[in-house]
């Protein structure tokens, strides 16, 4: 018991999110986005290294 107030707490909070406007700071979401994508160190895989069929997950079989 006691998940009631929780409970309605949440529904709460969702109504609010749903029916409520929020105007949206679209500069500070740009400025958010353009420092963000700075920190990604994704680097794509060479293509002609891999074998295309290798899931890389032979040394975890038994």
């Amino acid at each position: 018991m006691g998940r009631g107030r929780a409970k309605a707490k949440q529904t709460k909070v969702a109504r609010e999110l749903k029916y409520s406007s929020h105007e949206t700071d679209f500069d500070a979401l740009q400025r958010e986005l353009s420092s963000g994508s700075s920190n990604s160190h994704y680097e794509e895989p060479d293509s002609d290294d891999q074998d295309p069929y290798d899931d890389g997950y032979d040394e975890y079989r038994r």
